[in-house]
């Protein structure tokens, strides 16, 4: 039986959805992910209902990147109505064929992938035009991804060591290799550009192929950001050779960058995304109870010890190797239900 809570928000769906003249019976809830954004599917309409948190600026950032990456040629979902005080808007449908789907489906990954490049070199050569507003990658949210790397993944590796101490000294460090990348506002980064997150629309043309969801945390930054999410992903690995396939790729299509910058870049990046990774999927764990995202830390311990050699990061390999000697061998445990709790206290 639904708690008065879910009772309302059911309430408050359906009114909105039957004030865009729609009927809201029958509307199906997909699949959730990392975060607490909900998106439910009225049949036969070709519209998803999108849930945030009542007054989230996260549903506003949406609507803003939505139409920016629109006017840019590219594919977003179009939004066509929204209430922000609910939290709730009505977006296109781009139905189900995730490049996640596809590659499960046995689809070839090197055009899937480079379609996606393709659409990440339309974002960067045009989307300079009428830049919305919106924040930087600056060391506000670089900060908050290593602090889920010390606040959730030490703690578990390491529970005996001085976590105080380690977060000054490790995020001294991190200071020091990131002050340029913090100042970069090159190009819009999705942030989450990953296969899980992009979709084949038939029908369209070129970049506008792939169509682009889970955008709303996009800052400007370095033009590397998404190309790592993208090649280096936490879920799945990639056949080899094609990284480095799509790197080639990339900047085939934009000849005019520094490559020795932008792979100085991408290295430095793929190091600090990893290490928020790992600290966020103990997040995901021990605060909100998925813990199917533990299966894919052994990758991600892989991909940062990978990494970290690449980007020149020796001082931070150091410190991590002197204080949290097992880091990449950590094994992550499921906590204990509060029954399982219990049996333990009383045995």
């Amino acid at each position: 039986m639904p708690s008065v809570i879910d009772a309302s928000a059911v309430m408050n769906r359906h009114a909105f959805i039957f004030r865009q003249g729609l009927d809201p019976r029958g509307i199906v809830a997909l699949p959730g992910d990392a975060s607490a954004r909900r998106y439910y599917r009225l049949r036969w309409r070709g519209v998803l209902l999108m849930e945030e948190k009542p007054g989230s600026p996260d549903l506003e950032r949406f609507v803003t990147i939505s139409r920016y990456l629109t006017a840019l040629g590219l594919s977003a979902p179009r939004v066509h109505t929204v209430d922000y005080e609910a939290g709730l808007a009505l977006i296109e449908d781009f139905g189900q064929q995730t490049f996640t789907r596809l590659l499960q489906a046995g689809h070839d990954e090197v055009p899937l992938y480079e379609l996606a490049v393709d659409a990440l070199v339309h974002l960067h050569e045009r989307g300079s035009e009428e830049r919305p507003h919106l924040p930087g990658y600056d060391f506000g949210p670089l900060d908050d991804e290593l602090f889920m790397f010390t606040d959730w993944y030490v703690p578990e590796c390491a529970p005996e060591v001085d976590a105080k101490a380690f977060k000054a000294e490790f995020m001294g460090l991190w200071h020091e290799a990131l002050r340029e990348m913090a100042a970069c506002r090159e190009v819009l980064v999705l942030r989450d550009f990953h296969v899980d997150n992009l979709m084949v629309i038939e029908g369209r043309e070129g970049a506008a192929r792939c169509g682009l969801l889970d955008f709303q945390d996009g800052v400007f930054g370095s033009a590397a950001y998404d190309l790592v999410s993208l090649t280096q992903d936490a879920r799945r690995d990639l056949t080899p050779g094609l990284e480095e396939h799509l790197i080639e790729y990339y900047l085939s299509r934009r000849p005019g960058l520094n490559r020795e910058r932008f792979m100085a870049d991408y290295w430095l990046l793929a190091a600090h995304r990893h290490t928020k990774i790992l600290g966020n999927f103990e997040r995901l764990s021990k605060r909100d109870g998925k813990h199917g995202y533990l299966d894919f830390i052994p990758r991600v311990q892989a991909q940062l010890a990978r990494a970290l050699p690449k980007a020149g990061l020796e001082q931070i390999t150091a410190l991590m190797e002197r204080v949290l000697p097992g880091w990449a061998k950590h094994v992550p445990t499921v906590p204990a239900t509060a029954d399982e709790q219990k049996k333990a206290n009383v045995a």
